[in-house]
C-alpha cells in the first residue's frame, strides 16, 4: 500500500509540474506572432509614406535615390501653406475654448454632482461618431443661420476636444488631496481663490496634457471640418483630400510626415504628462 501511494503521488507531482523552458519559451514566441503582425499592418504604411517622402523621385513605385527635395517644394505650395495656416488658426482657437470649458466643466462635475450619468453625458462627444457630430453640427448651425467659416470649424472642434480635456482633468481630480482645498477655506480664501491658488496648479499637468491632445486631435480632423467649414476656407486635411483624388503626390507624402512628427511629439508629451494624474506619492 505505501508503494502505491508513493507511485501515485510521484505521477501526480510529474504531471503538475511546469513545462521545460524552452517548452515555454516556444510558446511565448507563438504569441507573440499575432502581436508583431498587427504592428506590421498598424504601421507599415506610416513608414511608407515616411521613406517615400525623401524619394528623388516623383514616381511614388520608384526609389531614385535619397532627397529632401520635396519639403521645400511643400513650402512653396500656395494652396497648402494656406490649409496650413487655416488648421493652425482652426486648432488654436478650439484648443484653447476646449481648455477653458474642459477644466471648469471637471471642477463642477467634481465637486457639485453625484453619479456618473453627467460625467457620461459630458464624455460623450469624444466616443460619438466624427460623421454624426458632423451632420448635427451642420444642423444646429443651419438652424441658428451661423455662415459657416473658421469660425464654425473652431466651435465643432471645441466640441469633441472639450469632451477630452475633461475625461483628462478629472482623472486628475480624482487624485487631489481634497483637505487642502479644505484647508484654504478655513483659514479665510473663497471658493474663487482657491481655485486659483490651490486647485489649479495641481490640475496643470492634466491641464496641459489635455490641451496637446485636443491640439492634436483637431489638427488632422477631416470629417466634421468638411461639414462645417466654407468652400473657400479649407483645412489642411480637406486640402490633402482634394489633392489625393487624383493621385498622391511626394509633396504630400513630405506633409504627412512633418504631421506626423508633431502627433508624435505632441502624443509622448501628454502622455508623460497624463502619468502626473497617477495617485499621489
Amino acid at each position: 500500500m505505501a508503494e502505491a501511494t508513493a507511485t501515485v503521488t510521484a505521477a501526480t507531482t510529474t504531471d503538475a509540474a511546469p513545462a521545460p523552458a524552452p517548452a515555454r519559451r516556444r510558446r511565448r514566441r507563438g504569441i507573440l506572432v499575432p502581436l508583431w503582425l498587427g504592428y506590421v499592418f498598424l504601421y507599415l504604411p506610416i513608414v511608407i509614406v515616411v521613406v517615400m517622402s525623401f524619394n528623388d523621385s516623383r514616381n511614388l513605385f520608384v526609389w531614385n535615390g535619397f532627397s529632401l527635395r520635396w519639403y521645400p517644394e511643400l513650402f512653396r505650395d500656395g494652396a497648402m501653406m494656406q490649409g496650413l495656416a487655416n488648421t493652425l488658426v482652426v486648432a488654436s482657437g478650439a484648443t484653447l475654448i476646449a481648455t477653458v470649458l474642459g477644466t471648469l466643466l471637471a471642477y463642477g462635475i467634481h465637486h457639485y454632482t453625484r453619479g456618473g450619468l453627467i460625467r457620461a453625458f459630458a464624455i460623450a462627444p469624444a466616443i460619438l461618431p466624427d460623421l454624426l457630430l458632423g451632420i448635427g453640427l451642420l444642423t444646429f448651425f443651419s438652424l441658428l443661420s451661423v455662415t459657416l467659416g473658421l469660425h464654425s470649424v473652431i466651435l465643432a472642434h471645441a466640441v469633441f476636444a472639450t469632451a477630452f480635456v475633461t475625461a483628462i482633468v478629472l482623472a486628475r481630480m480624482a487624485n487631489l488631496d481634497p483637505s487642502l482645498e479644505e484647508a484654504s477655506r478655513d483659514l479665510g480664501m473663497g471658493p474663487a481663490r482657491t481655485f486659483l491658488r490651490i486647485t489649479l496648479p495641481q490640475l496643470a499637468p492634466g491641464i496641459v496634457a489635455g490641451a496637446l491632445l485636443a491640439f492634436t486631435l483637431s489638427l488632422d480632423e477631416f470629417v466634421i471640418a468638411f461639414f462645417t467649414t466654407a468652400p473657400t476656407q479649407p483645412t489642411l486635411p480637406i486640402v490633402i483630400y482634394s489633392m489625393v483624388r487624383f493621385g498622391v503626390t511626394p509633396e504630400v507624402n513630405a506633409l504627412a510626415t512633418l504631421l506626423l512628427l508633431v502627433s508624435i511629439v505632441a502624443v509622448i508629451s501628454a502622455q508623460r504628462l497624463t502619468r502626473l494624474t497617477g495617485p499621489e506619492r
